[in-house]
């Protein structure tokens, strides 16, 4: 039996004018899942125990320690899914580079990124999609529009990878490098097609978030949150185009904005580069 990813729980609600108001809330239910990679256990997250043997096998692809959904041999989950059991061909170098030299990242729960670094990163992705910015405005609002997990609680991030022929795959946890693993191993474990695809998070795009884009050919990365500094540059030099502040009927583009198709570009100053613009959607 699986964990429940809500918990109800009677809690005081106070308001300004010092009045009190019992009532019951829903609160997510954060669990420590163990990884276990091939009868060793490999490590820890805190995360919601739903779609565990994505999240194994979304992280495992981003960290380079499984090249091939076709190197799994078994994946399994425990009866109260807080154990998940992967068995699979690996980059034994890439596993020792996991523990050799950890990265605090800026995300939620474990945050592990030890192959983030120029180690495995080294791919350009050279991408010449585009994609009309009415159409990235559309799915950004389903982005948020469909996000019920969220609306109960408050307490989780979201990831949504949106494939070339309109097709969707979401996930969606406590921490959003989770999140991004989690719906990159529903992707992988049902063999879609993900060329061209883009995605669309909701907490801020720092470097590791974007690095899980350049592992896994994503050439288009939005949210309504911010970029940070090694975000944008992490993106410019392996060709990921960064949309972030994605809200309110504009965007902003940082990096690779020829993917874009806009009716019009506004350049702040001519000291704005080219490739820091604001896109705002023009009303039909």
């Amino acid at each position: 039996m699986s964990q429940e990813v809500l918990k109800k729980l009677i809690i005081e609600k106070v308001y300004r004018n010092g009045s009190v108001m019992v009532e019951e809330d829903e609160i997510i239910a954060e669990e420590r899942i163990d990884f276990y990679l091939n009868g060793i256990k490999l490590l820890s997250v805190m995360g919601i125990a739903q779609d565990q043997d994505a999240h194994i096998v979304g992280f495992l692809m981003s960290e380079g320690v499984i090249s091939n959904v076709d190197d799994i041999h078994s994946l399994r989950i425990s009866d109260k899914g807080l154990s998940v059991y992967i068995d699979a061909t690996v980059n034994e170098a890439n596993i020792q580079n996991l523990f050799k030299e950890k990265t605090l990242t800026t995300g939620c729960c474990v945050g592990v990124t030890g192959n983030v670094e120029d180690k495995i990163v080294k791919d350009f992705n050279r991408s010449t999609v585009s994609y009309g910015v009415e159409m990235l405005f559309d799915e950004v609002d389903r982005f948020y529009g469909s996000s019920a997990l969220f609306r109960q609680s408050g307490c989780v991030h979201k990831a949504r990878l949106v494939l070339k022929h309109g097709e969707a795959i979401e996930a969606e946890d406590v921490g959003r490098h989770n999140a991004i693993d989690k719906v990159i191993g529903k992707a992988r474990l049902s063999r879609a097609d993900t060329q061209d695809a883009f995605l669309i998070v909701s907490g801020r795009l720092s470097m590791e978030m974007v690095v899980k884009c350049v592992m896994h050919g994503i050439p288009l990365v939005i949210s309504k949150a911010a970029p940070t500094r090694l975000g944008i540059k992490t993106a410019q030099l392996h060709g990921v185009t960064l949309i972030g502040f994605a809200r309110e009927g504009k965007m902003n583009l940082y990096t690779h904005s020829s993917r874009v198709e806009t009716a019009h570009t506004v350049v702040k100053t001519d000291s704005v580069p080219s490739t820091l613009k604001e896109v705002c959607c023009a009303a039909s």
